[in-house]
This record gives C-alpha cells, sequence and structure tokens, in this order.
C-alpha cells in the first residue's frame, strides 16, 4: 500500500504542477477578461489535485519511511533532525513548504469566486500560483539533490 500511495503521490504532483501552469498561462492571458465558468473549473481542477495529493502526503508522512515514523525506529531526537539535513527537509521543511504552497492555492481558489474586477482578480491569483509554483520547484526532491533528499522523477515508475 505504501509503495502504490507513494506513487500516486508522484503523478498528482505532476498533475498538479500541469495545472498550476496552465492555470498560470490562463489568468495572465485572459487578465483583461471576465473570469468565466471555464476559469473556474481549471481552478477547482488544480485545487482537488493539490487536495488529493495532501491527503496522500499525510499518508507518507505519518506512515512512510521518511516522515515522523522514523524518529521512532531509529530514536532521532529534534537535534538530530536539526543537524541532519535529509532528515530536516522530510520532516520539517518540505512539509512546510508544500503545506504553504497548497494554503497558497486554495486562497487563490477563494478569490475566483469573489466578485471582484476581473484585472485585480487575475492579477492576485497570478502571483499567488506563481508564488505556490516557486515553493513547489523549492521544495520537490528532485534528483539532483543531495543524498538522502533525491528521488527519481517518476517514482511510479520504480
Amino acid at each position: 500500500m505504501y509503495e502504490g500511495i507513494l506513487g500516486l503521490h508522484s503523478i498528482l504532483r505532476w498533475a498538479l504542477v500541469i495545472f498550476l501552469i496552465v492555470n498560470i498561462i490562463r489568468v495572465n492571458v485572459e487578465a483583461g477578461e471576465h473570469f468565466d465558468k471555464v476559469d473556474r473549473k481549471w481552478s477547482l481542477r488544480l485545487l482537488i489535485t493539490t487536495h488529493l495529493n495532501l491527503l496522500a502526503a499525510l499518508y507518507l508522512y505519518f506512515f512512510g519511511r521518511n516522515g515522523i515514523k522514523i524518529l521512532d525506529e531509529q530514536k532521532y531526537s529534534m537535534k538530530d533532525v536539526m543537524q541532519t539535513s535529509w532528515l530536516r527537509f522530510w520532516i520539517i521543511e518540505h512539509p512546510i513548504m508544500m503545506l504553504t504552497s497548497i494554503i497558497l492555492i486554495t486562497i487563490s481558489h477563494s478569490f475566483s469566486k469573489k466578485d471582484i474586477i476581473p484585472l485585480k482578480k487575475h492579477k492576485i491569483m497570478s502571483i499567488l500560483y506563481i508564488l505556490a509554483l516557486v515553493i513547489i520547484l523549492a521544495a520537490a526532491p528532485w534528483p539532483f539533490r543531495t543524498e538522502g533528499i533525491a528521488r527519481p522523477i517518476f517514482r511510479a515508475l520504480y
């Protein structure tokens, strides 16, 4: 089950990034236009994918090999966590940064429902989406990261 959820988390990550890029393009290209049903549907797709990925991530965090379960199994203290870069990444940095991006995406979706000037709505959503994308890209365990952090690009294939 763990491997399946890990693969799902990896696949959802890519869907999330694709939907995020599509939404960034849409809100910037259509900045002066009215926010219509199609725009709301794209925003909702991103929100649903983000929250599904959060559910998979919560399982991995609490029951996965690199989550808080490792603290009990290996008897790591918080001092060990802070002194070990890969452990700090998985226990603190990755979850906090990803939660921050989820919050930004959720706030952006709430703006899609507000009845404000389209240009202002698109600008706010664009800023929030771009910030979320930057945070996600910074917090992802890319293959070129240091040992203990680096993961394959498509985890579901391994």
